[in-house]
């Protein structure tokens, strides 16, 4: 259940409308996602937090929008959102990840975080040459 409530027309905002129309216009349809529907109840975070992702998810950088979906698939894995996790999995399947590649990628996930895990508890100390102050050969 959400902590907040779903307003009975988010359009009426002229500010919600404007976020609204440009995701249409991106996306190529009218379904608006519920992420967005439960923003509205604050304008100024949908308007923000909608900026943030157009111009990290949306926009054409050094790093293709599959590889984007596929990230932000395993931050999500990481914070524990469900959310985002089915949202941005079928994102990357829309952007051309395969049955075999989603796998490999919740294999690269588990492992790091079980890696993690150990070298949190256990405290080790990161090699000198990972340490880019440190070091002018880095690997």
């Amino acid at each position: 259940m959400s902590t907040v409530k779903l307003t009975d027309n988010p359009e009426a905002d002229p500010r919600v409308k404007v976020v609204f129309d440009e995701i249409r216009a991106l996306r190529g349809t009218d379904y608006i996602n519920n992420l967005w529907l439960y923003l509205a109840f604050d304008p100024a975070l949908l308007e923000e937090i909608w900026q943030g992702v157009r111009d990290v998810m949306t926009t054409e950088t050094l790093i293709d929008f599959k590889t984007k979906e596929m990230i932000y698939v395993a931050v999500s894995i990481a914070n524990s959102c469900q959310y985002c996790i089915h949202s941005h999995t079928a994102a990357a399947r829309s952007r051309g990840m395969s049955d075999d590649e989603h796998a490999e990628l919740l294999r690269i996930v588990s492992m790091a975080g079980r890696t993690n895990h150990l070298l949190n508890g256990l405290n080790i100390p990161v090699d000198d040459i990972y340490d880019m102050e440190n070091s002018e050969n880095h690997p």
